[in-house]
């Protein structure tokens, strides 16, 4: 982990070129990696020496970027995955099996309680979904023996509740379980939730890390610091017979023990790796990724405060937001700023929300959130429409809740743009 501020890192983690070398991270377009004994190659499967042996499991390219997000976050260690989902899903299954169950948020994003509450079931694994208004006592209530993590989001998808990460490590960590955070919204630019006590970082890379909607991809990201020799992880630290007898903890100390078993067990078997060309054009994006994200953070609260004082809209939510219920804790986690997204309800209810969606010219309709291009969606008909009604309540989205990703254009372009959609949603 390098001594370099945030916006140095961005720039210059990862990869290091040496006398002669890129300057620029190469795309190492390659499956495989010629040896020159197969003592060297069996001393690699082994994991007693440094390389790589299939891209499925590692390649140059994805490694320096896997390093650069791990030094952003302060992480020890980084696995890059074909999508956010998939970074979730190994975030879990790396410490979790059939029988044994999982704490959840429920105010997270609708692809991810549909993982938990559905796919996840079907293979065993119980989640069981907890609110901000339960006490620590009702939540401690909920965890068992068998209960393997805590889950949140730093800013939840569409609901923007911040996460108090401080109160739920400390929840967590009274049961000897570890806090798993999704950083996705706030990136390590706003908040680094190791700072605050969270053990494993997970990001959708294809959002403001990536930041121009070319590449679909995720992370994970070890804080290194959590004890999995508490005797609730066998699988981290007793002998793994599919991987030559290692035991990662003894092998690979806590610092590296939880991301090692997820690149080399189910990185290698579920085979959802990040291509390099894709880790190479996401590089690109964390080049900008903190100037990107303070213009966002300052346009967001410029369309926010406009659109509290716009009597076609009902209601606004954004969390630095003066008298927003969420602003304390918006103001402890994210005093750089609250993200570029904003959800809000236009007056007249769903059909005018409609209407207004469709009267906009500069923001699309599009499925995606959080890159440079200012987009807007209605998530209880799109990206939750398979969740119940209790579950959309749960997860803070009404039928009229639109959400407004600002995009990095001029913000007075973005806001004259709301301004003559919200007037003819009223017609």
């Amino acid at each position: 982990m390098s001594d370099y501020k945030i916006e140095t890192k961005c720039i210059q983690s990862g990869y290091k070129p040496g006398n002669g070398e890129p300057r620029v991270l190469p795309i190492y377009q390659s499956t495989t990696y010629k040896y020159d004994s197969s003592t060297h190659l069996g001393d690699l499967f082994d994991l007693k020496a440094p390389g790589h042996m299939y891209t499925r499991i590692s390649n140059p390219t994805v490694e320096q970027v896997e390093n650069k997000i791990a030094d952003l976050e302060g992480g020890t260690g980084a696995v890059l995955c074909s999508s956010g989902q998939a970074a979730n899903l190994l975030a879990i299954l790396n410490i979790t099996s059939a029988g044994q169950n999982i704490i959840s948020m429920s105010s997270i994003y609708g692809g991810t309680i549909n993982l938990f509450a559905v796919t996840l079931k079907k293979i065993g694994v119980e989640v069981r979904f907890v609110t901000p208004e339960m006490t620590d006592e009702e939540i401690s209530a909920m965890i068992d023996e068998n209960t393997r993590l805590f889950f949140g989001e730093t800013i939840a998808n569409p609901a923007l509740v911040v996460f108090d990460i401080e109160r739920y490590a400390k929840l967590a960590h009274s049961h000897n379980i570890p806090l798993v955070i999704d950083n996705t919204f706030a990136t390590p630019v706003l908040c680094r939730p190791f700072e605050h006590g969270a053990d494993i970082v997970v990001h959708s890379t294809t959002k403001y890390m990536d930041g121009h909607a070319q590449v679909v991809g995720g992370v994970v990201v070890d804080g290194g610091k959590f004890d999995w020799t508490n005797g609730k992880y066998p699988e981290l630290t007793e002998v793994d017979e599919s991987y030559h007898g290692v035991r990662y903890t003894k092998d690979f100390g806590l610092e590296h023990a939880y991301y090692t078993k997820l690149r080399v067990q189910l990185m290698r078997d579920f085979g959802v790796p990040l291509t390099p060309m894709s880790s190479y054009l996401l590089n690109l994006g964390l080049e900008t990724l903190h100037l990107r994200m303070e213009r966002h953070c300052e346009n967001a609260l410029k369309v926010a405060k406009y659109l509290e004082s716009n009597e076609n809209v009902s209601w606004v939510n954004y969390p630095l937001l003066e008298g927003n219920d969420q602003y304390e804790l918006a103001k402890k986690y994210l005093p750089k700023g609250a993200c570029g997204v904003i959800s809000f309800g236009v007056k007249g209810g769903r059909e005018a929300a409609v209407k207004f969606m469709d009267s906009l010219k500069l923001a699309a309709i599009v499925v995606h959130v959080a890159d440079a291009r200012t987009s807007v969606l209605h998530p209880a008909s799109t990206t939750h429409r398979q969740l119940t009604d209790e579950q959309l309540i749960d997860a803070g989205i009404t039928p009229d809740l639109v959400r407004f990703s600002v995009g990095i254009e001029n913000a007075e372009d973005i806001i004259a743009d709301i301004e003559q959609a919200l007037e003819a949603s009223q017609k």
